[in-house]
């Protein structure tokens, strides 16, 4: 049962054109099927960093019959100094370092906003690409207004999240930096409407290792430790030792708080286990506020897999996997949570846990229109399953006794689909996936969005179980574009999109649904001559005129 061995390929992004090999595609899906991805050719070490490249799949065929893929790389200001200056670039553990500061790969996750679309990581402020061209816009925010981790001369690391959240209500993007060194954490946001952004220091406030995700309520912006934790002795050339905190803080900060001229803003603080790298709040809190989190124990995603390691079974690591993280050594929890905040008492209301099973909860698909986070009816996860072959011992001897290797299934375990109850987390509808699949980001598809009286994002019957499942499907026979009925997974797919027999790609990452593909709008945005200033007099003047250079290609 094992990985694809083209998951990690470092073949040049290919314009294919994929047709119906099976089913029937349904009249009524629309929309644009948007999905990032970490362009190995930059020959990352983690395979998670390198530069961003962004697919956009329009989800009705052309008058061929023909659905177009058509990938891009994001020529980000990062991009285009690499290509000037190539042999200044240094790929390591935690990214890509250069004299001009670090790589913004901009890889991670799609987000729409409206008629705009943003590519975003964990380690460099969200980047504005046209819908259209997937050509780069414009990065959010000035420089000094995120506090950059490092301040570097040109490209400044900015800890920040790869998930930041759109308000549906308040109309701005919210997101997070964060500093590396003390953990102090900052709330960012972003009106759309100004080259610079606003911040607010978290009072008292530290997250320890990452803010891999944000999420909000009406009334609260949640912030969590996640579990990606940053080893400094392996930055330097040492083996990774260090173990994600099997707990952390969770922070919960009033929106009304954050107020224009305010330095810093109050937080609620709770402490919560075990630890965390996906989560989704109900939007409606007038009930209190819940947030169903997707544990992550056992799953180490600072952890990659290296040529000289030794798997699960005692087996030398395929060449091939080099570079991808160290899969789920504990089974996966799944939580419906409620968060007082008031008594700072938090209350489990359900639970999904099946050790034979759920393992690695790889990414999940709800309902992105107001109304579907205002009511959410159901949770479609993917569990990726038990892949001995992606387990090194390195990581099992970092861990040592919090894994449980009695729970570890007889045999390898397939990739499941599952479709959960959003109030009890009960299994509701399954899909088992052929054994050499490797399912990635699903995205939920509603059914004949924005009707006259609903958000544009709005289906019919909002919540996610009224429309559709799109998710890629790696194989080493040809990668797939499997689209599910989101009322009934246990189907299967009603339609199969696919390139000719062969045609592979690499990992793909996050994915998100789009309504339409519009030319981003014409309004102020942040210019990356802006942040060239005194700074750069720290470089060598051809280092120096390069960056003018870019400067001059970009909008």
């Amino acid at each position: 049962m094992p990985i694809p061995r083209s998951i990690l390929a470092k073949d040049d992004p290919e314009d294919l054109d994929l047709t119906v090999v099976s089913g029937a595609w349904p009249a009524d899906v629309g929309g644009h099927f948007v999905v990032s991805t970490s362009d190995q050719r930059t020959h990352p070490i983690h395979a998670f960093f390198g530069d961003g490249i962004l697919v956009r799949v329009p989800l009705r065929p052309d008058a061929n019959g023909v659905f177009v893929w058509r990938p891009r790389v994001v020529e980000t200001p990062s991009v285009l100094l690499r290509r000037a200056c190539p042999d200044l670039f240094v790929n390591g553990p935690v990214g890509t370092s250069s004299p001009f500061g670090m790589v913004n790969a901009a890889n991670t996750a799609p987000l729409p906003w409206g008629d705009r679309l943003f590519a975003t990581w964990d380690a460099g402020r969200p980047v504005e690409v046209d819908p259209v061209t997937l050509a780069f816009v414009a990065e959010v925010g000035h420089r000094d207004d995120w506090a950059p981790a490092l301040d570097q001369p040109v490209l400044p690391l900015v800890s920040t999240t790869a998930h930041p959240v759109v308000d549906p209500e308040r109309d701005c993007l919210w997101s997070v930096s964060r500093d590396v060194i003390s953990g102090a954490v900052s709330v960012i946001r972003y009106d759309g409407t100004s080259p610079r952004v606003e911040r607010w220091l978290v009072e008292g406030a530290s997250l320890p290792q990452s803010t891999h995700t944000i999420t909000q309520t009406r009334e609260w912006l949640v912030l969590a430790d996640t579990a990606y934790k940053v080893d400094v002795q392996e930055i330097f050339g040492a083996d990774r030792t260090v173990t994600n905190n099997p707990d952390g803080p969770v922070l919960l900060i009033r929106k009304d708080d954050l107020a224009p001229g305010r330095p810093s803003v109050p937080c609620k603080e709770f402490r919560l286990a075990p630890e965390v790298n996906h989560f989704y709040a109900r939007y409606d809190d007038s009930d209190g506020v819940e947030i169903l989190m997707e544990h992550s124990p056992g799953v180490d995603i600072g952890m990659y897999l290296r040529e000289d390691d030794i798997d699960l079974y005692g087996r030398p690591i395929d060449p091939a996997l080099r570079g991808m993280y160290c899969h789920g050594m504990s089974p996966t929890v799944t939580a419906l949570l409620r968060f007082d905040p008031e008594t700072g008492r938090i209350t489990e209301k359900a639970r999904a846990h099946d050790p034979a099973r759920y393992w690695q909860a790889e990414l999940s698909a709800i309902d992105w229109s107001l109304e579907g986070q205002l009511a959410p009816t159901v949770h479609h996860l993917i569990y990726l399953g038990f892949h001995p072959e992606a387990i090194n011992q390195r990581a099992l001897a970092n861990y040592g006794d919090r894994v449980d290797r009695s729970a570890f299934p007889a045999a390898e375990t397939p990739a499941i689909l599952v479709t959960h109850d959003r109030e009890s987390l009960k299994a509701l509808h399954e899909w088992t996936f052929a054994a050499d699949d490797y399912p990635t980001s699903p995205s939920f598809v509603p059914r004949s969005p924005g009707a006259e009286g609903r958000s544009r994002y709005a289906g019919t019957s909002p919540g996610g179980h009224d429309g559709y499942l799109l998710v890629l499907v790696h194989n080493d026979d040809r990668f797939r574009l499997e689209l599910f009925d989101a009322a009934d997974v246990a189907r299967g797919p009603v339609a199969v999109l696919a390139p000719p027999p062969g045609r592979t790609v690499p990992f793909m990452i996050h994915s998100a649904w789009l309504p339409e593909a519009r030319p981003a709008p014409d309004v102020p945005r942040h210019s990356f001559r802006a942040d060239l200033d005194h700074r750069l007099d720290a470089l060598p003047e051809p280092l120096r005129a390069a960056a003018h250079r870019v400067a001059d290609r970009l909008p």
